[in-house]
């Protein structure tokens, strides 16, 4: 599948080169159009979508009595919302979403705990092993989940069946870096990072902590990887003082700089098919603006385009095999932040040569999604 999946990927990204030539019946990046979801729940002071999978989509919104965020699933409209939020549980956020698992983390007495659901609040599942009292669970896929842990005080990259039992430490000792931790799995792959104080360096395993490809490119100090998919991983690295959105089939001379150009910083925080997505920093304004890309820099959508103005900021934070995204948007001075649903939608080409997307779009105590807990940004 994965072998497969590229190859489709170079197709597609061979179609876009070759100016007037159907090689696939697949919309071109400068055709896509989407209907945009506003997924916040009635009466939330403000909603976060993290991430999507098989028609899931997860994240958080703030409870309107205590302040505190909740995790939560919907299904395509915000009246489908599913407070996931466990017994005994103040708060908790949801991460990630795939084949009807969910994941994320609650804080208890102090600590964080990762948690897995699968669609209801008393279904949780805390996956921090015994003997530990930190753990956080960041991506779900494969009938696996990703995250972290703290042995001894320093925070291990961690890869879970379901249960605290079956916790397999992906800290890459042979790298010498004191910490790690995971973002994202799928196709029997994980990415994420090792860290030390002065960098961060992208990476991706098969299984175990020998199997880590330290996946950070020639010409940048510094980089991370947050989703993966297909045999494809993204995420993003800074070169000079510029943060870059990247793209990676499985080593570090494969990357791919999707930077758009003009934008200020960049930045991958999923992939799925033949697409990423994540964030670009508008040069004008300064503000976040969701992305969406297909393989290559000239290939970037600002996904911002298809919000209404009162929107000013956005942040693309998944994508689903089907090409829907989720994220978030935001407005200065106007209430908290809504989590958001973009649905591509597709109509019959005029030329008939085809399909294009066609379609339209139809507010704090805010923090950005925890995938960019570890800031490249300065």
């Amino acid at each position: 599948m994965i072998r497969d999946s590229a190859k489709l990927c170079d197709l597609v990204r061979l179609g876009a080169a070759l100016s007037g030539v159907a090689v696939l019946a697949v919309a071109s990046p400068s055709a896509a159009q989407f209907v945009v979801t506003d997924l916040h729940p009635s009466g939330s002071l403000s909603s976060l979508a993290a991430g999507i999978g098989d028609g899931q989509q997860v994240g958080y919104g703030n409870d309107p009595s205590s302040g505190l965020p909740h995790a939560l699933l919907w299904t395509g409209s915000p009246d489908s919302v599913v407070d996931l939020n466990p017994s005994g549980f103040d708060s908790s956020e949801a991460t990630g979403a795939s084949g009807g698992q969910q994941v994320g983390f609650a804080p208890t007495r102090g600590y964080l705990r990762a948690m897995l659901w699968t669609g209801t609040p008393a279904s949780a599942v805390d996956l921090t092993p015994a003997g530990f009292l930190t753990s956080i669970a960041y991506g779900v896929g494969d009938g696996r989940q990703v995250g972290s842990y703290q042995p001894g005080g320093a925070e291990h990259a961690v890869l879970w069946a379901g249960t605290p039992e079956s916790a397999i430490d992906l800290h890459p000792a042979q790298l010498h870096f004191p910490w790690s931790r995971a973002m994202g799995v799928g196709d029997r792959q994980q990415v994420g990072f090792v860290m030390n104080p002065r960098t961060l360096h992208a990476l991706l395993w098969t299984g175990a902590p020998e199997s880590a490809v330290d996946l950070n490119p020639a010409g940048f100090s510094t980089s991370a990887a947050y989703g993966v998919s297909g045999g494809q991983q993204v995420g993003s690295g800074l070169t000079g003082a510029s943060e870059h959105a990247l793209l990676w089939t499985g080593t570090a001379e494969s990357v791919v700089d999707l930077h758009p150009a003009g934008y200020r910083h960049s930045r991958a925080l999923g992939v799925a098919g033949c697409q990423q997505v994540g964030l670009a920093v508008d040069p004008t304004t300064t503000n976040n603006h969701a992305m969406l890309w297909t393989g290559t820099a000239d290939s970037a959508v600002d996904l911002h385009s298809f919000l209404p103005p009162v929107w000013t900021m956005s942040v693309a934070t998944g994508i689903d095999a089907d090409g829907n995204i989720v994220g978030w948007a935001c407005c200065d001075g106007a209430g908290g932040g809504h989590a958001m649903l973009w649905t591509p939608s597709i109509a019959a080409d005029d030329t008939g040569g085809g399909d294009t997307r066609t379609g339209h779009t139809g507010g704090h105590r805010h923090r950005p999604h925890r995938m960019t807990s570890t800031s490249l940004m300065q």
